[in-house]
């Protein structure tokens, strides 16, 4: 007979029970607590793998959003890594033939040498001893020449140019005595010529050669022993002196109906109350037609300043025409530039792409279907451009391009834009993708205002392209020593892009405008020295 227990007994075992439970459910919310803390390591993980990858693309794989490309940057191997597969540029004229199933094509020589250089004919004649035909023994008759040309150089050439200022005295007394004028310089009892200037300036900036080893070419060329320090202070007090060219340039940037903006980190060591460490900014300004049609030469400027402010910001549009089209990335403060001066605010596409890009590259190659958001957005977004594309090679005018962005592109858009919206909520702010959809939505109204006029760019690249050769630049100088070093770089880096985007040899310019500048007096005279209005034939 199966015996009850007692209430001893019945009350130890529900004791046990509840605290079997107790444990149970202390087990499971522990269960669970893990799971959540292991979601989060595995997305601090993901996060951290993608942001690890992102770094690895950026040093290593190629920069183009396109695909991948061969890389060009190839330095010490390059002359062994070309020859095993270039041949020689064949002499002018000359045709190869490439067998080609069905047919067989030419293919053309190389292009002819710039008819505007320099010309030197060497001759090869016959001896006179061969000059007799060999059949009726006739003296032969000069008929023509065959030719045929080599590109050469000739290295630095380093001299010295004294100059002598004669003295007059008249031989009957001594109240006579004259000395002959000299021309002003630019840098009164300067050691470099204006032609050297210009070429130190040219080297420096535009083919990112640092000083040192200008200095060290020199040596090589000329046998002269010369201070960096005084070719950097030569180099600053030409980029002061060029200022009043760099205010005039200025004023008709913000008269332009279009404006580029982007900005770069530079460091600058010695800047009062600031450690050398401190990032400091320089900003790009641009246009493609300056003056208040839009119809002028394009401008390239830029500005130093030691903070990335809303204040910097706005001292540098300044005066800018009120309805005039101001085309930057996300960055914030141009917001209150384009509202305080009452602009129409673009944002760029190519800015947003990278974004997605970014985002795609840190999927594994085989998760990279259609069926994934940052993939569909590329392909979105690389419609877009093939409208441009297709308009930019057919050379429609703006209000036909106007016409096409409302048929071919709004409705790309509102896809696009379908896509944020179901999606930017659902995705983790900190991840790539996260920082992609949230960007997008948080520039959209300035995304989409590109098809509202043919003359709107989509894009920022043309500022980013101006602003290309600085930061190729930096890499070699790496810093500014002075805040009168940045601010000389930044008037420099001006005058010669700004050479550079009109197709002006920005040597020939700088050499003429060195020689020109110390006579100038008015402001016509300054304006006789824009890049575009002196004559640098005889530079």
């Amino acid at each position: 007979m199966l015996q009850m227990p007692s209430a001893e007994e019945y009350q130890a075992l529900q004791q046990a029970l509840l605290e079997a439970k107790r444990q149970s459910d202390e087990a499971a919310r522990r269960n669970a607590s893990l799971i959540g803390e292991l979601r989060v390591v595995r997305s601090e993980r993901d996060l951290l793998l993608e942001q690890l990858n992102k770094f690895k693309r950026q040093l290593f794989a190629a920069k183009s959003e396109i695909g991948a490309t061969q890389q060009k940057d190839m330095f010490f191997n390059e002359a062994e890594e070309l020859g095993a597969v270039a041949k020689p540029a064949a002499e002018e004229g000359e045709d190869e033939t490439l067998d080609v199933p069905g047919h067989t094509r030419v293919k053309r020589g190389r292009k002819p040498l710039d008819p505007a250089l320099p010309r030197e004919v060497v001759r090869y004649e016959l001896p006179e001893s061969e000059r007799v035909c060999p059949h009726d023994g006739a003296a032969l008759q000069e008929i023509g020449v065959e030719a045929s040309e080599q590109l050469d150089i000739i290295p630095q050439q380093v001299r010295v140019i004294r100059h002598e200022r004669v003295k007059y005295a008249c031989p009957c007394c001594d109240a006579g005595l004259r000395l002959a004028a000299k021309p002003d310089q630019v840098i009164p009892k300067g050691l470099f010529t204006e032609g050297l200037l210009a070429w130190v300036i040219t080297s420096k900036y535009m083919d990112g050669l640092p000083l040192y080893r200008q200095a060290a070419l020199l040596g090589r060329f000329g046998g002269t022993d010369l201070s960096r320090n005084t070719m950097a202070a030569s180099v600053v007090r030409v980029g002061q002196a060029v200022q009043p060219i760099i205010n005039l340039l200025r004023d008709r940037l913000l008269e332009a109906p279009l404006i580029y903006g982007d900005e770069t980190e530079i460091q600058v060591l010695k800047e009062a109350g600031r450690k050398a460490q401190t990032k400091s900014y320089m900003w790009a300004q641009m246009t493609e037609g300056s003056g208040a049609a839009g119809c002028g030469p394009p401008i390239r400027l830029f500005a130093y300043t030691p903070s990335r402010s809303t204040e910097a910001s706005l001292g540098l549009y300044a005066g800018v025409s009120k309805g005039s089209v101001l085309m930057t990335d996300g960055y914030e403060p141009y917001n209150y530039v384009a509202k305080t001066n009452k602009l129409v605010h673009l944002a760029c596409w190519a800015h947003c792409r990278r974004y997605v890009n970014d985002a795609l590259q840190a999927l594994p190659k085989d998760k990279r279907s259609s069926e994934q958001l940052a993939v569909q957005l590329m392909d979105l977004i690389a419609s877009l451009y093939e409208v441009e594309s297709i308009a930019r090679n057919e050379g429609i005018d703006a209000n036909a391009l106007t016409l096409r962005r409302q048929e071919q592109s709004v409705p790309v858009l509102k896809k696009i834009e379908a896509l944020l919206l179901a999606n930017h909520h659902a995705v983790a702010p900190t991840t790539l993708l996260g920082q992609a959809l949230h960007y997008a939505v948080g520039q959209w109204s300035k995304l989409e205002r590109f098809v509202h006029d043919g003359k709107y760019p989509i894009d920022n690249n043309a500022c980013e392209n101006s602003i290309r050769p600085f930061v190729i630049g930096r890499r070699n100088w790496l810093f500014a020593d002075t805040v009168a070093g940045a601010n000389a770089s930044a008037n420099l880096y001006s005058l010669l892009q700004t050479c550079k985007a009109s197709g002006i040899d920005g040597y020939r310019y700088l050499k003429e405008l060195l020689i020109q500048l110390p006579k100038a007096r008015t402001v016509d005279d300054f304006e006789a020295l824009l890049p575009w209005s002196i004559s640098t034939s005889k530079s």
